[in-house]
């Protein structure tokens, strides 16, 4: 990939710019009493109260509980629930958190201490522990939740409410005449995640440092490889060696006619005759995702003409629409990008055909072969949240833009947000294509049949599919990839080079 689409925009030299009385200052405004190291929790409460737009009321969170497995006595992997953790950075079962926005006052409540679990399990953290580990104004034990929201009600609740995100999680065992918001706190919250600050980003910068890594690690391997289970087994082992015990999402590690499937996950097959494995995979870093997606063949070059100009499609598609990333632009509009240059690209290759690249776009024929969306937020969540979808568009907009959009029915590798890009935002670029017997034989029954020569299109079966898929946080003047793992012809090179290590070996 070429060094200007993998870059940061940069500024030009210092003598090229004029500088005003008023551009010679940078404010900003700084949270005081929020410990640099820490997770900044307070910060992100302050944000969703003025997001809600009051000066009064109660913010309660249920964080994720200890679950057992049906008929069990074994509990399920711990995963914090995501909007709890937004609020106080903690990744233990079992807790509460309350912010009084009047007071602005963040308390955390931590399960009381259980001498039995703690003989077979180890102790729960401590109140002491929390309030030096947390970003929060005080910490509680659970034995205290349910006085502190009574006092609070008997004081405020009369005039200001208990926002919550789901009934199902209101305040248990207090009176049931409690002024309870379940509307408003999702949707402020997820306009307040949909732009990372600092520490969030600095967190996904290193879910992807440590996926770059593992990416790279089966790359060097991949000629010795001879089932899809080696390759998921040695992403994580890179992972879990780099403590990112978690994945963001579950690894499709697809090689052949399975690099079709969107969401392959069986991860089971032998990897022999195959020309080409997608690998889409992501570690999770402090409960924040990164999500990376490489396509590559089992030895250093491309096993047939088919495999390599897919990848320059799907690359060109990648490239530029990076290129074009930055605050303001419409990201619905670089997925219609990404379309346009498929079309021109299969045009070139004869697998579309009968009509002018418009012509062909608005007949929906490059969505059987470009499916999904072309990304998404990443935060919390792998496919993250916000205030509104990337591909939002206008009711007069639906003929302009149906032909390219995923149904509603289909979320495809994308949950979508935000109308247009800013400052903060890290959203995935993924384009693909891929040859599908079953969306193929499914096309072949529509209008748009007109628009695809089949006989060439079943040539490319065998390559079953291509993605590429980076990172790329939206900055102030450009945008910047925080994806590390390698791609291209540094990709390429990374095999050939394993390949040459086994030689000398032997």
């Amino acid at each position: 990939m070429g060094a200007s689409a993998m870059a940061v925009a940069s500024v030009s030299s210092p003598s090229d710019i004029d500088i005003s009385t008023f551009s010679t200052y940078d404010i900003r405004l700084e949270v005081a009493g929020s410990s640099c190291d820490k997770y900044p929790a307070k910060q992100h409460a302050r944000r969703v109260a003025a997001q809600l737009g009051v000066s009064h009321g109660l913010i309660y969170l249920v964080g994720q509980p200890t679950v057992y497995l049906d008929d069990s006595d074994q509990t399920r992997p711990f995963r914090q629930r995501r909007y709890f953790y937004y609020l106080s950075g903690v990744d233990e079962a079992d807790c509460y958190l309350t912010y009084d926005i009047g007071s602005d006052l963040l308390t955390l409540y931590v399960p009381d201490f259980d001498l039995h679990r703690a003989i077979w399990m180890g102790p729960t953290i401590t109140v002491k522990q929390a309030q030096e580990r947390y970003d929060v104004d005080r910490a509680r034990y659970y034995a205290c939740l349910k006085g502190d929201i009574d006092r609070w009600a008997a004081a405020n609740n009369q005039n200001y409410p208990i926002y919550i995100l789901h009934d199902s999680q209101a305040p248990t065992d207090n009176p049931p005449t409690l002024w309870l918001d379940t509307t408003q706190l999702m949707p402020a919250m997820n306009t307040c995640r949909g732009v990372k600050d600092k520490h969030e980003i600095e967190l996904i910068r290193r879910a992807n440092e440590i996926s770059g890594l593992a990416h790279k690690d089966v790359l060097q391997g991949i000629h010795k490889m001879v089932n899809e289970t080696e390759i998921e087994a040695t992403f994580l082992d890179t992972c879990v060696s780099h403590d990112a015990k978690n994945q963001a999402y579950e690894i499709i590690a697809a090689s052949g006619a399975n690099a079709a499937t969107l969401h392959y996950s069986k991860n089971n097959e032998p990897l022999k005759g195959r020309q080409l494995v997608c690998l889409d995979a992501g570690a999770e870093w402090n409960c924040y995702a990164s999500d990376v997606t490489r396509t590559f063949p089992l030895q250093g070059r491309w096993p047939s003409a088919e495999a390599r100009n897919t990848y320059r499609i799907v690359e060109k598609m990648q490239e530029e629409c990076i290129r074009r990333i930055k605050k303001g632009v419409r990201y619905l509009d670089l997925h219609v990008l990404a379309h346009v240059i498929a079309i021109e690209g299969l045009l070139e290759l004869g697998i579309l055909k009968g009509g002018s690249v418009e012509e062909i776009r608005q007949s929906g024929a490059s969505r059987v072969f470009f499916p999904h969306g072309l990304g998404h937020h990443v935060g919390l969540e792998v496919h993250d949240v916000s205030g509104e979808s990337l591909m939002a568009i206008a009711d007069d907009e639906q003929a302009k833009y149906s032909s390219v959009l995923v149904p509603t029915t289909s979320r495809s590798p994308c949950t979508l947000s935000a109308p247009t890009l800013e400052e903060g935002m890290v959203v995935t670029v993924e384009p693909g294509l891929y040859f599908s017997r079953l969306a193929l034989d499914n096309a072949r029954q529509q209008p748009l049949a007109k628009y695809i020569n089949f006989e060439e299109a079943e040539k490319y079966i065998p390559v079953g599919g291509v993605r590429i898929e980076d990172d790329i946080l939206v900055t102030a003047d450009g945008y910047e990839n925080l994806t590390t793992a390698p791609k291209g012809e540094e990709m390429l090179e990374i095999i050939r080079k394993g390949e040459m290590v086994v030689g000398v070996e032997m």
